[in-house]
């Protein structure tokens, strides 16, 4: 009897131990990144009343053990990493993690491991989180580039960050110059501006004339209509498509003040869907592109799928500026919670391995959404009852002992 009575303190102790698990993961709901526990019970240690023997031959058989179970006893509180669902907030710095891993972020001289990724930038520039933990990943280079083999650091941009000006290399023109039209005919022309080394931006104009059958000549001329060069255009008179020039014509104008622009002009390829053609509509040559910028300042940001934080600048360039890392464990379940839904290594988990998003195994970025609570409220409430009823057996399982031995007490009346 004294034994079933301890059986039920240890029912009791285990199923209250699950209503704390239950309602801690209740309580967190709609907690950013939480991820929830399930309590993992297993039979206490077992008396034997009699231990187990053989059989002797054909006399008799072999005797199974009796033995009493001590109760329960709670083998493991699990977290489940599962995926939360994701929830479209619009935000460019929030971000949710597709799959496993981890955003790894510094609080002081620790750095812990979160799956919320409500991040934004403070006065310092510094990418942060909720609590002021600065995110982790890699920073652009001087060269330009991502060394992704360096340690992670703080991801920072800064303040009023400007890229400079490139001057004009390629201009592109597309279109079409009529069939139709007759040597002699006024010259088509269009406009396009280009950049200097400066950042200066200048109007040039290119002009397409019919010289001969099925030739034309494209003269470019500078803002005071000096020419900067000519190229001949020939062209199929079967298909209508530009057999020459085979490389691209290049240009050369000077500005006041500043160094020789040296261009091509890109006229497309005589496969390809968008070029340059002699086709029987009318003409109607446009310059649609050039590669030059003026300078400019960082006016927005967008990061990808693969943790890339590009800066969007005034002059409609864009380039990268860091890059998030994630960070992912041989055993993730060992992470001991941080608080703030944060998570901190232990020796179970192993090393953290810092690496790519998207990248060996672990999750791609989805910007402007963040993870939501993997909490599933119908599960818990199913498992509320069972805590519940579990309580409660366990709770009748005393009171039943305590009125046997008060059976036995009374039995020297």
């Amino acid at each position: 009897m004294m034994r079933s009575m301890f059986a039920g303190v240890s029912g009791i102790r285990a199923h209250q131990t699950m209503m704390d698990v239950i309602g801690n993961n209740v309580a967190n709901v709609n907690t950013v990144g939480f991820k929830a526990s399930r309590v993992l019970f297993s039979d206490a240690l077992s008396q034997l009343v009699r231990g187990a023997s053989g059989g002797t031959g054909e006399a008799t058989g072999g005797v199974n053990p009796q033995q009493v179970g001590l109760g329960t006893k709670v083998s493991g509180i699990e977290m489940l990493f599962t995926q939360g669902g994701s929830q479209l907030t619009g935000n460019a710095t929030d971000v949710s993690i597709q799959g496993d891993g981890f955003f790894a972020v510094r609080g002081g001289t620790e750095t812990l491991y979160t799956r919320a990724g409500a991040f934004a930038f403070d006065s310092d520039g510094a990418l942060v989180d909720g609590s002021g933990a600065i995110v982790q990943g890699w920073l652009v280079t001087p060269s330009g580039t991502i060394d992704r083999n360096a340690p992670v650091g703080d991801i920072r941009v800064r303040i009023g960050q400007a890229i400079d000006p490139s001057a004009t290399s390629s201009v592109s023109i597309r279109g079409n110059v009529s069939a139709a039209a007759v040597v002699g005919d006024p010259p088509v022309t269009t406009a396009m501006d280009v950049v200097d080394g400066q950042g200066n931006i200048h109007r040039l104009t290119f002009s397409f004339a019919k010289t001969a059958a099925n030739t034309w000549t494209m003269s470019g001329l500078d803002p005071a209509a000096a020419s900067i060069g000519t190229a001949t255009l020939v062209f199929d008179p079967a298909t209508g498509l530009m057999t020459s020039p085979a490389a691209a014509p290049s240009f050369t104008y000077t500005p006041p003040g500043a160094s020789p622009i040296t261009f091509s002009v890109d006229l497309g390829a005589a496969t390809g869907e968008s070029r340059l053609t002699q086709f029987g509509s009318n003409s109607d040559p446009q310059a649609v592109s050039q590669n030059g910028a003026t300078a400019g300042v960082l006016r927005s940001f967008a990061i990808g799928s693969d943790g890339t934080l590009s800066g969007v600048y005034s002059n409609g360039k864009s380039k990268p500026i860091a890059q998030l890392s994630v960070a992912n464990f041989a055993n993730p379940k060992g992470l001991i919670a941080a608080g703030d839904s944060k998570f901190r290594r232990s020796n179970a988990t192993g090393e953290a391995l810092m690496g790519t998003p998207g990248v060996g195994g672990r999750g791609e970025l989805n910007a402007g959404t963040l993870e939501m609570s993997n909490v599933e409220l119908a599960q818990e409430f199913t498992n509320l009852i069972l805590a519940q009823r579990g309580f409660q057996a366990s709770s009748r399982v005393i009171t039943a002992s305590d009125e046997m031995i008060q059976d036995l007490v009374n039995l020297r009346r």
